[in-house]
C-alpha cells in the first residue's frame, strides 16, 4: 500500500474537465422514415442556438409526426445559410437548397454537404464539425454507390441512399 499522493488527493480535476452540464442534447438527422423514403417531410427552424463544448452551431427544427397528431421537435446541426422560420425539408423529393436532407444520390456532383451518414439510416456522421463539409463528386447508378470527398481530404464510397443536409 503506497501513500496517496497530494495531486490524488485534490481529485479528478477542476478547470480541466469538460463543460457537460449545459450540452443541448444529440443532434442527428431525422430518424428515416416511408414518408422520408418516398417523398418529404416539411419542418420549420425554430431557434439556432450555442451547444458548449461544440463550434458549430445547432438547429430546433420542428416537423409533424406523420404517424400521430403532435409535433416533434428535433436537432440539426446547422448549416450556414440557415435561419429561424425557414422552412426545411427532409425526403427524397425535397428540392436541393440549404438547409434541406435529401439522399446523395438524388445532388449533382460537385455539391457542398455537411452531416453526411456513414452507413444508411446512422443520422449523420461525417463532417459535422464547424466549418466542415464533404464534396459529392461522383455516382454509380448500377451500383447505387456514391463517391465523396471528405474533410481530411480523402475519398469515400458511400450507398446512395445516405442522406446529407
Amino acid at each position: 500500500m503506497g501513500r496517496v499522493i497530494r495531486s490524488q488527493r485534490k481529485g479528478p480535476g477542476s478547470i480541466f474537465k469538460a463543460h457537460t452540464r449545459n450540452r443541448k442534447g444529440k443532434p442527428a438527422l431525422r430518424p428515416v422514415d416511408f414518408a422520408e423514403r418516398h417523398g418529404y417531410v416539411k419542418g420549420v427552424i425554430k431557434d439556432i442556438i450555442h451547444d458548449s463544448g461544440r463550434g458549430a452551431p445547432l438547429a430546433k427544427v420542428v416537423f409533424r409526426d406523420p404517424y400521430r397528431y403532435r409535433m416533434r421537435t428535433e436537432t440539426f446541426i446547422a448549416a450556414e445559410g440557415m435561419y429561424t422560420g425557414q422552412f426545411i425539408y427532409c425526403g427524397k423529393k425535397a428540392n436541393l437548397q440549404i438547409g434541406n436532407i435529401l439522399p446523395v444520390g438524388q445532388m449533382p456532383e460537385g455539391t457542398i454537404v455537411c452531416c453526411l451518414e456513414e452507413k444508411a439510416g446512422d443520422r449523420g456522421k461525417l463532417a459535422r464539425a464547424s466549418g466542415d463539409f464533404a464534396t459529392v463528386i461522383s455516382h454509380n447508378p448500377d451500383a447505387k454507390k456514391t463517391r465523396v470527398k471528405l474533410p481530411s481530404g480523402s475519398k469515400k464510397i458511400i450507398p446512395s441512399a445516405n442522406r446529407a443536409i
